[in-house]
């Protein structure tokens, strides 16, 4: 095998196995590529692919922001507890679950940065502190209208229809709305990070923060920077998947870190980035999506999904850098 050709396989190894994959399962069952099914993939991967989007910015910075996911599920009772127990508007709900999430990053950068605290155990903490925090106002219970209170008042408010327009309307009957706000936010932050000299910054931060600060960067600007950017985007998957379920179930954000740490990692290996990247964190969760639905669509038993997408990682993580260091 030529050098070239061993380029040409870390480069574009894992689309040529995505594309593979799409035209097996497009074969095996023809409905794979209807347009309703496709849309439905990418409606699925979306909130995924949006926390996916933040660990990949704090991957940047040479972090790791283990408390997304929980994040997202504050969010998603947070925006459920203020429409049903509080009976605010839309507008004010999704400003007060975007608060939620610019205040955790700020305290997790606030941890890592100021206080010294390494990043995974910073936001571990902050997970089990989020999970908790979100079961007290209602006693561990999901959150609907007509639910009694721990206080024993009955709460009868409920989810604005424009709330839930953001997790159910399709556009010309077809584009879901979560699918247009993932695109566009993993769009904008590929611009971020790969056009701007904030983002070209946060990448050498992570790659060396000493040589960095020594060059004179203010790494704890961009390292704040980056945690916010984290916690807002999963807030926002929250906001999202309340819209979708249309009440505050406490396990609804339960699959969430796995799932958008998997997409990130899985996006070392695309295009031959070896580095976290938004581009290749898209095309990670685009690439879970595509294989559990095409699984599904197979009447593949449920419960060796979560073992398929493991092997997926493996093997991902296994090129990137087994193979594609050897070479290099």
């Amino acid at each position: 095998m030529t050098s070239q050709t061993r380029d040409s396989m870390i480069r574009y190894g894992l689309l040529v196995v995505l594309a593979a994959m799409v035209v097996l399962f497009a074969v095996l069952e023809t409905s794979f590529l209807r347009v309703g099914n496709v849309f439905i993939i990418l409606q699925s991967v979306s909130i995924v692919a949006l926390l996916a989007l933040g660990v990949t910015t704090s991957m940047v910075v040479g972090g790791f922001d283990l408390s997304i996911g929980s994040v997202a599920a504050a969010s998603l009772m947070a925006s459920a507890y203020a429409m049903v127990v509080w009976k605010l508007g839309t507008v004010e709900t999704i400003f007060f679950c975007l608060a939620i999430g610019l205040a955790v990053g700020a305290v997790n950068a606030f941890l890592i940065v100021k206080l010294r605290i390494p990043d995974l155990l910073a936001t571990l903490g902050m997970m089990f502190l989020i999970v908790g925090l979100q079961l007290i106002p209602t006693g561990g219970r999901s959150i609907a209208s007509g639910m009694q209170l721990p206080s024993g008042a009955i709460a009868n408010g409920s989810f604005q229809p424009s709330f839930l327009m953001l997790g159910r309307y399709r556009i010309a009957d077809v584009v879901p709305v979560p699918v247009v706000i993932m695109i566009v936010l993993a769009v904008a932050t590929w611009v971020f990070l790969e056009r701007t000299r904030w983002g070209r910054m946060m990448y050498a931060i992570g790659g060396n923060e000493q040589a960095a600060r020594l060059a004179g960067a203010n790494v704890s600007a961009y390292k704040f920077t980056a945690y916010m950017i984290s916690s807002l985007y999963a807030a926002i998957g929250g906001i999202l998947l309340a819209a979708r379920v249309g009440r505050g179930d406490v396990s609804s954000g339960n699959s969430l870190l796995l799932d958008s740490v998997a997409a990130a990692l899985i996006g070392f290996a695309v295009l031959g980035a070896k580095k976290p990247n938004a581009f290749g964190t898209a095309i990670g969760a685009l690439f879970v999506g595509v294989l559990l639905n095409g699984l599904t669509m197979l009447n593949a038993p449920y419960y060796t999904q979560d073992f398929v997408k493991g092997l997926v990682l493996v093997l991902a993580l296994a090129f990137t850098f087994g193979i594609a260091s050897r070479v290099r």
